[in-house]
């Protein structure tokens, strides 16, 4: 069967050519469909949550679902831009209360999408501008942090120890969809440079009964470390995966990924530390 006939095929089957399915049911199907076929229902579902009345109870929340959806992988500008566009304007529209003092997790999405996505957003509010400033901060302390963990093999790697490398840094886990969707091209960018002073640090805090076979099936040649007490994922401040963080050979945090890679994203991110 030829790719197009399947993807239509696929997407009639899960009832997206008609659009007749709520909002959130289809937002939960994105991952389901082929690449391209999800950067255009990204764009389209959040054109049509914007398009929601303001009285609308869901319309944050959905925002909300897409924006932690919309960084995995590779969607272009324009579809993250119109994510953070519709975020932005549901938050405006329904502000939601800070949490313990802390900004909401929407908020956090949002500032995330800025930084790191290099999209824009217009809010004026505190907790946006506080969600901001922690990644600032959080970012800084990312520059100085330094850890030693033991591979699966027993051997101990130091961060600060392969200054002279560039080294990038992936926090991921053998049960994330989306880390091991990445794994076959930090695999494919280790073989490729690794002869050249490039290291990858992958950090699993699961268990090594669990983490070794894995590693094995899928045939990572690359170190994997373990952080069962989960010490250096909270140094990073880590709480969704899979997160990735590039160090240059001077040992500055020069670029991060939020979210899941593709090749050329990650070869993007070493550029910056110029690796090629």
């Amino acid at each position: 069967m030829k790719p197009f006939v399947a993807a239509l095929l696929l997407l009639s089957s899960i009832g997206l050519v008609a659009g007749e399915l709520p909002i959130e049911t289809r937002i939960h199907q994105l991952r389901q469909l082929p690449d391209t076929e999800r950067v255009k229902m990204t764009r389209e579902l959040a054109l049509e949550i914007r398009r929601l009345p303001s009285a609308s109870k869901d319309k944050e929340a959905l925002a909300d679902q897409l924006a932690n959806l919309v960084t995995e992988g590779d969607p272009g500008h324009d579809a993250l831009q119109e994510v953070a566009t519709t975020l932005a304007d549901a938050l405006r529209e329904q502000p939601i209360k800070s949490k313990n003092g802390e900004p909401a997790d929407p908020y956090v999405t949002l500032a995330q999408l800025v930084r790191y996505e290099h999209v824009h957003a217009s809010l004026d509010d505190p907790q946006f501008a506080a969600a901001t400033q922690k990644l600032v901060a959080d970012d800084q302390s990312r520059q100085h942090a330094d850890f030693t963990l033991a591979d699966i093999n027993g051997m101990k790697w130091n961060l600060r120890q392969l200054r002279g490398k560039v080294v990038l840094v992936n926090f991921w886990a053998t049960w994330c969809p989306p880390c091991r969707k990445e794994l076959p091209d930090l695999e494919a960018l280790y073989r490729r440079f690794g002869s050249r002073g490039f290291v990858i640090l992958a950090i699993s805090d699961e268990d090594l009964a669990k983490v070794k076979p894995f590693v094995a099936q899928q045939k990572l040649s690359y170190p994997v470390l373990l952080d069962p007490g989960r010490k250096v994922n909270e140094m990073f401040d880590v709480v969704g995966i899979p997160k990735s963080f590039v160090y240059d050979r001077e040992g500055k945090l020069v670029a991060e990924a939020i979210d899941m890679r593709t090749d050329r994203q990650f070869l993007e991110m070493l550029r910056r530390a110029r690796l090629e």
